[in-house]
């Protein structure tokens, strides 16, 4: 239709626009810009991406206010075109409404009560830091780049707790499965890939990566059908290996809608997705840090001496002992500022927002990074300090501003699974080995390569000295 038309061509010359001027180089003036756009307007502004109207809500004080205190209002998931295409609106993360509620208290009661009788996840997160230390070894003092080690020990984790069991590391189904991870990871930070949420229509007549994501994810759901087939054909209701197993038999139990294949598969693959980038990026710009500053290094090490020794894996109930090395895990999430504009928020109906009403459906940009880098909880935010998380007498301190995992009833259902992956798996490196940056540590940078969605550490090689 001519409507139709006229669409296309206001998204063709707005498109040209965001290429001509580099589509805010890669997302980092779109950083600089809200925060300018903060100053002059104030924590809670509008702007458009695309023809997408997105209210922003920048500070402390504001994304509290929305995620926490009027948490049921801004509990919708925004609309992101390219979750759209790949999610179809199933699964945990991008779903809404009552299909979403149920899946996430599902998931969350799952993780949470998984373990018993059998191995905790406490005990897969040992036993994979093992292999992983084993892995390391094999290394023989010489440069790596840590990014396979990390993705792959990560990864079997969540495996277990998806699948029932970890992968060796060189099964080549799980190889291929990290492989289309990183692939999408990349592809995902793309130029082409962040345009096609602002301009799905044109996005769609164009080749580019965000095809090739398309076309990777519809490799994992076939994998993830393979296993749940699997799955069926040896399921004991009275006793479930996974949470395959356990969302199986709640489809038995349960005739609603929320419980059923679709969503057993792209849950799974939520699960996945979300548990294997996020922590093993996490550990690798850690580590990153670590080599450019040997002297917090050290201060880790005396405490693992201390505290762990070197004759027994590290635990969970050592964290509370080890104030400096949490502290350094809390400023490493803080500093690298994962996901720095936050998974977009919409508001569920229409919603009183101190002076304004916001329409139902409208977009919402809590973002993180306002609030991790905010100068009045963390002096001199752009340095790394784990200060930051100590106070005067050495102790840790918490604080209300770390939010890496955003805040509210749309939190990361893996919070729990992640810090014991980060606590258990950095100690255990780091009561094994010394790290070795191959160059000076004071030419090393630790700054992140930026991008809407998951801030990444530049490439880079270290060695492990044994201890």
């Amino acid at each position: 239709t001519n409507s139709d038309a006229g669409g296309l061509g206001r998204d063709l010359l707005l498109l040209l626009f965001w290429l001509l001027v580099g589509f805010s180089k890669n997302v980092l003036v779109l950083c600089v810009n809200l925060l300018q756009l903060s100053v002059k307007y104030g924590p809670i502004f509008t702007i458009y991406l695309g023809s997408l109207r997105v209210v922003v809500l920048y500070g402390q004080e504001a994304v509290k206010e929305a995620l926490i205190d009027q948490g049921d209002e801004f509990s919708g998931r925004g609309k992101l075109a390219l979750a759209d295409k790949l999610a179809k609106g199933t699964g945990i993360v991008f779903s809404n409404g009552e299909q979403w509620k149920q899946l996430r208290r599902f998931a969350l009661t799952t993780l949470r009560n998984f373990g018993m009788g059998k191995k905790s996840v406490e005990e897969r997160i040992q036993e994979e830091a093992r292999f992983l230390v084993e892995r390391l070894r094999n290394t023989h003092e010489r440069p790596f780049d840590p990014t396979l080690p990390l993705t792959h020990a990560v990864s079997n984790v969540i495996c277990s707790i998806v699948f029932g069991d970890r992968f060796d590391y060189e099964d080549q189904k799980f190889l291929t499965l990290i492989h289309l991870t990183e692939e999408n990871n990349e592809l995902l930070r793309s130029l082409l890939a962040q345009l096609y949420n602002f301009f799905p229509t044109l996005m769609d007549y164009i080749p580019g990566p965000h095809q090739e994501l398309l076309k990777n994810s519809e490799e994992f759901r076939i994998f993830v059908l393979e296993r749940v087939k699997m799955h069926k054909e040896s399921l004991d209701l009275s006793c479930p290996r996974d949470f395959i197993d356990a969302f199986l038999i709640k489809m038995e139990q349960n005739d609603q809608s929320e419980f059923n294949t679709e969503n057993l598969v792209r849950s799974t693959l939520d699960l996945f997705l979300a548990g294997t980038g996020t922590t093993s990026t996490t550990l690798r710009h850690g580590l990153l840090i670590l080599l450019k500053y040997p002297d917090i290094e050290e201060k880790v090490h005396e405490e693992i001496d201390h505290v762990i020794g070197r004759s027994r894996s590290p635990c969970m109930a050592d964290r509370s002992q080890m104030p400096y090395t949490d502290a350094v895990i809390h400023e490493i999430q803080r500093f690298i500022n994962l996901v720095p504009l936050n998974l977009p928020h919409a508001v569920t109906r229409d919603t009183h927002f101190r002076q304004y009403v916001i329409p139902k459906g409208t977009t919402i940009f809590p973002v993180l990074q306002s609030v991790l880098d905010d100068s009045r909880e963390f002096p001199k935010p752009e340095q790394f300090n784990p200060g930051h998380f100590l106070d005067e007498n050495g102790a840790f301190r918490k604080s209300d501003f770390f939010i890496p995992f955003s805040a509210g009833k749309r939190i990361c259902v893996g919070e729990a699974l992640a810090r014991m992956e980060l606590f258990l798996l950095l100690t255990t490196i780091l009561q094994n080995f010394t790290l070795k940056s191959p160059i000076d540590p004071k030419d090393i940078d630790i700054a992140p390569l930026p991008s809407a969605v998951i801030n990444a550490p530049k490439p880079y090689q270290l060695c492990v000295l044994p201890r």
